[in-house]
């Protein structure tokens, strides 16, 4: 009778009854806790490797994708043929990684857009080496024109004209090809004709639409006749023609150009251009000619004239397509009215006239009756001595 305590050893602890826990050891303390300790060790191991894992078979997957869109691009292909190149010191093109293209344009931000096209976005990006690019991600109809593609940014490295957009290379790892270009800085011709500042005309003066219209000529021309292949580039438009800092015109978008390796005098193709640019006797027969591109610039005649936009269904009827409108003014002697008021105040009467009848013939139904695309080029580059010895003497 009576209450009682019972100790445990020195070393041990426990209610040291026999019928209790008893007694054991102090290194025996926490067994469940030792326990839950190494499951819980167990299951982090197991996490850590099975994340592991995972990542290593993303990441293999990841690159086994990309070396299937490489192949399917035409990498091999591409590769051999910059290499013969650059034994003989002629390309100065590079294939480029998806990542650095992904790490130069902030994984793609819409932030740093700069055009939305027929063929492509077009992306602001910086490169490791600080370099200013501009990524463009193209549109392919179909697996047939990968060599083509290839064989066309093969010849575009070659192109070496002040006045036409330089390609530094490519990106080959990606389900749709990129193509990486020199970054023009100030915009399009476009933008600058119809942004109007003062609500009366834009901010490019006549000397400098001139200047701009023989630059863009003068590169045409090079494509047409003087490049190591002959390049039709289907897409001539204000759009696509960039302005840097000081104004220089680039003609840029070779998404729907075609090569001309046997100079033929006509390429049946897939009709393809921009509505209001597009040539008439083109889009009719779907035969190609490099007076398909001499109409298009025609038309980009008319807009650096009148600032007005080649459609625009505003306008009356009549005015639609201005290009048409504008060929049957100058026919009628009566096309001063439409001019750009900037145009018609800083141009001399005879030197605006002689550019609207060059904007005219190049703008004939009938390619045949059209001025070349060298024979533009040379008028206008005559027109713009004239004036600057007129201005300087």
């Amino acid at each position: 009778m009576g209450s009682y305590k019972c100790y445990c050893p020195k070393g041990s602890h426990g209610d040291g009854r026999r019928g209790g826990s008893g007694c054991f050891h102090n290194n025996q303390a926490f067994p469940v806790f030792k326990i839950s300790l190494g499951v819980g060790i167990g299951f982090l191991f197991l996490a850590i490797g099975g994340s592991w894992l995972y990542f290593s078979l993303r990441k293999r997957n990841e690159i086994l994708l990309k070396a299937k869109f490489f192949h399917k691009n035409g990498g091999l292909f591409l590769k051999q043929q910059i290499s013969s190149q650059e034994s003989s010191g002629e390309s100065s093109a590079k294939i480029f990684t998806a990542d650095e293209l992904k790490l130069a344009t902030q994984n793609y931000d819409e932030k740093l857009i700069l055009g939305r096209g027929g063929h492509g976005l077009v992306f602001k990006g910086t490169l490791s080496d600080n370099r200013v690019v501009a990524i463009k991600k193209s549109k392919m109809a179909n697996e047939n024109q990968i060599e083509e593609f290839i064989n066309e940014l093969v010849i575009l490295t070659q192109v070496n004209h002040r006045n036409v957009v330089k390609i530094l290379g490519c990106c080959l790892e990606t389900e749709v090809p990129l193509l990486v270009y020199e970054y023009v800085s100030n915009g399009t011709l476009s933008q600058h004709i119809h942004t109007r500042k003062d609500g009366m005309s834009s901010s490019i003066s006549w000397e400098s639409r001139l200047r701009i219209a023989a630059e863009t000529a003068g590169a045409v021309a090079y494509l047409h006749s003087a490049a190591c292949v002959p390049i039709i580039h289907r897409d001539i438009k204000s759009a696509n023609v960039l302005l840097d800092e000081s104004y220089t015109a680039k003609v840029a978008d070779f998404g729907a150009s075609r090569l001309n390796p046997l100079d033929l005098k006509e390429i049946d193709t897939i009709v393809q251009g921009t509505f209001g640019y597009l040539d008439p006797e083109y889009y009719h027969s779907g035969q190609l000619t490099g007076k398909s591109d001499v109409y298009s610039f025609g038309v980009v005649l008319v807009e650096l004239l009148t600032g007005e936009r080649p459609i625009s269904l505003a306008r009356p009827e009549e005015k639609h397509n201005f290009a048409i409108y504008f060929h049957s003014l100058v026919t009628e002697n009566d096309m001063f009215e439409i001019l750009e008021a900037r145009v018609a105040t800083e141009g001399k009467r005879e030197q605006v006239l002689a550019v609207a009848m060059l904007a005219k013939r190049c703008l004939n139904l009938r390619g045949e009756d059209r001025s070349t695309m060298k024979q533009v080029a040379m008028e206008l580059e005559s027109l713009r001595k004239s004036k600057l010895s007129s201005t300087h003497p």
